[in-house]
């Protein structure tokens, strides 16, 4: 049975085993302390790998920030650096990655499916659907700091675009070598690491919204065609959009740490042509 939890997103419900119909109020059973359902599966297994994975890009992530080291091997740019800005230190006294995280953070923060994630994962509200989340607090959705800044998705989203430029860029240029063409294992870790991000961007929610979700009559705008026939393969990439979501992010960690293993004298990348 279709349903939406208690902060709006959709989810699923099954009918246990050998059983009727589950109904979402035959789930809750009045019960109001937290972690409360009537859900007989395991319920809280889908919330282990959303802590660990998230948990674990963070705090990489956090460290590399930080770090401002091993970021660049020869035509090899981690995409946590990338575009470089003041890497000699001449007016950023910190690492350059700092000037650039916060913009891809802010627009996978906002995006609508982590958001849903981390609500179930890191602030059990609600846990999963049809289980409580304890309390009598009432829900005013995302409308008070911070969470109101949740609306600032879709600018997250036209920035990312010009980061995927020069994402693009990097992996053009890793395909020379002192001047000459030449492809190294990390010139196609960094291809295949921009082409998933570019899917996941493509895959955005706001994107499929913005280029035809809110028309009510494609014959009714001009270039119909063009917009009717972007929305329709935009809508295809939106509905494997968690998917993307999670192996775009899982990838761009392990561009970032092949750049700085081979930055670092840790292993050696091979050349392939």
């Amino acid at each position: 049975m279709d349903i939406f939890d208690s902060k709006g997103y959709f989810c699923v419900l099954y009918a246990p085993l050998g059983g009727g119909p589950m109904s979402a109020g035959s789930t809750t059973g009045g019960q109001r302390h937290l972690g409360g359902t009537m859900r007989r599966d395991a319920w809280w297994l889908e919330l282990l790998p959303v802590v660990i994975l998230l948990g674990a890009f963070g705090t990489y992530a956090t460290l590399r920030a930080f770090e401002g080291t091993y970021y660049e091997w020869g035509p090899y740019l981690s995409p946590f650096y990338s575009p470089l800005i003041d890497p000699h230190h001449r007016w950023w006294p910190f690492s350059p990655a700092l000037l650039i995280l916060i913009w891809p953070l802010g627009f996978r923060v906002t995006c609508y499916y982590y958001r849903k994630a981390y609500y179930r994962a890191f602030f059990l509200d609600p846990p999963a659907c049809a289980v409580s989340e304890g309390g009598k607090r009432r829900y005013r959705g995302e409308t008070a700091f911070p969470f109101i800044l949740q609306n600032l998705h879709r600018y997250f989203l036209y920035v990312g675009f010009i980061f995927l430029i020069f994402l693009w860029r990097d992996a053009f240029h890793a395909f020379f070598f002192d001047g000459r063409i030449g492809v190294g294992v990390g010139t196609l870790v960094l291809l295949f690491n921009v082409s998933l991000l570019t899917v996941y961007a493509l895959s955005c929610h706001s994107l499929r919204h913005l280029l035809g979700g809110k028309l009510d009559c494609f014959s009714c705008v001009a270039f119909a065609g063009p917009r009717h026939t972007t929305w329709r393969w935009l809508s295809t990439l939106n509905e494997r959009h968690m998917l993307y979501a999670w192996i775009s992010l899982i990838t761009v960690g392990l561009t970032d740490l092949y750049v700085r293993l081979v930055a670092s004298g840790a292993v050696r990348d091979l050349r392939l042509l």
